[in-house]
């Protein structure tokens, strides 16, 4: 870690560890900030971009039909900044088929499950250091990695590097174990303390805190943006987890890691932030959008299922793709509660109506895939 850049941080301390190597300790939060006029504008249009996407959350009749597939796209998203390769379809087939192609869907999968798993612990159950050990421990359970203790922070030194670089080469050296942990008991004192900040900087506070601190041996990058969800939902600024900053940080994936090291080095916290809530307003108009072209393809789907003349079960089957993009017929039997040929009348008027499509080629264990939704869920 070249210790120049360290040096002089407003942010945090140099420290020797008993290695002889050198590590950075962060500060405990809050940092002061020199709020303006260009800060509070962008904090405003910020919270407004929010306001209307939670607001949107609150008026759809079923708003699962988007919390399903969008927490699935962050999921994606998240897991593609620390290099899988798995797209959403590769999800969604794997979700009703469970073939894995390419092999590393199992963690996107994982990154949903404990993102589900925290939605509902959040319920009974607050922000703390427990609640982040137990995501990890799903997050990394049985796929790439799984050897770094799952559910438990690093009991030895880690380092952020090109890859293969050794300790000394390593671009930054976050706190040893004992330091690391009095940094972890700080940061879960903030998350219960009433701080008074505006909720939008406590979350980008407190997402690169953690980033800083990076107490598990891997995952440090997915259970960060995990967190930037759950402190949301958790202070009722968002009514419906709807908002993903994952896409825009992969969007800018060198920037936002410029910026994390910048906030350590120059205690450029002015820049993160504005680069968070950009992200926060970009994403939140990207997300209400989405929003409503998917409930305008709806729309015109019910129209050529009313023309059609499709019965009940068939504009369901339209209700259940929008959330389930990718389905089989045992999927769809299950939320239809039909028999098996009736299910597979249903999935064929859908497929005559070019609603659906057939993406596996077989005669048996056939899969189906609703384009047009899947474009909306995954263009950039």
């Amino acid at each position: 870690m070249d210790i120049k850049l360290f040096k002089n941080s407003p942010s945090g301390k140099l420290i020797r560890a008993n290695g002889g190597y050198w590590a950075f300790l962060p500060n405990p939060l809050p940092p002061p900030i020199n709020w303006d006029a260009d800060l509070v504008s962008l904090l405003s249009k910020a919270d407004r971009a929010l306001g209307s996407l939670s607001g949107l959350g609150e008026t759809l009749p079923n708003p699962h039909l988007l919390i399903y597939p969008f927490l699935r796209r962050e999921a994606v998203l998240s897991s593609k900044i620390e290099g899988t390769q798995s797209s959403l379809s590769d999800l969604f087939l794997f979700e009703v088929t469970q073939v894995e192609k390419p092999p590393d869907v199992r963690e996107v999968q994982n990154y949903v499950r404990a993102l589900e798993y925290g939605l509902k612990r959040l319920n009974e159950f607050p922000l703390s250091l427990r609640f982040i050990r137990e995501l990890h421990g799903i997050l990394m359970e049985n796929v790439r990695g799984n050897h770094a203790t799952p559910g438990e922070f690093r009991q030895s030194q880690n380092w952020i590097g090109s890859f293969g670089a050794t300790l000394n080469e390593a671009t930054f050296v976050p706190p040893p174990v004992p330091e690391m942990m009095e940094c972890l008991q700080k940061l879960e004192k903030f998350l219960y303390t009433n701080n008074n900040l505006p909720p939008l900087i406590e979350v980008a506070m407190v997402h690169y805190q953690f980033e800083v601190i990076h107490p598990f041996l891997d995952g440090n990058g997915r259970v960060g943006r995990l967190l930037i969800i759950f402190l949301l939902c958790s202070r009722n600024v968002l009514s419906k987890p709807l908002l993903y900053l994952s896409a825009f940080f992969e969007q800018h994936r060198q920037r936002y890691y410029d910026l994390l090291l910048k906030v350590s080095a120059n205690g450029a916290w002015r820049d993160w932030i504005e680069f968070f809530l950009q992200a926060v307003l970009k994403q939140s108009e990207d997300a209400v959008l989405r929003s409503r072209q998917l409930q305008e393809l709806q729309r015109q789907y019910f129209h050529i299922g009313r023309e059609k003349r499709f019965p009940p079960s068939a504009l369901q089957l339209i209700d259940f793709i929008f959330m389930k993009p990718v389905i089989n017929t045992k999927s769809a039997q299950d939320f239809l509660n039909l028999s098996f040929p009736g299910t597979q009348k249903s999935i064929k008027m859908l497929l005559e109506a070019g609603i659906l499509t057939e993406i596996t080629g077989r005669q048996r264990d056939r899969a189906y895939a609703a384009r047009e939704v899947l474009k909306i869920l995954d263009k950039e």
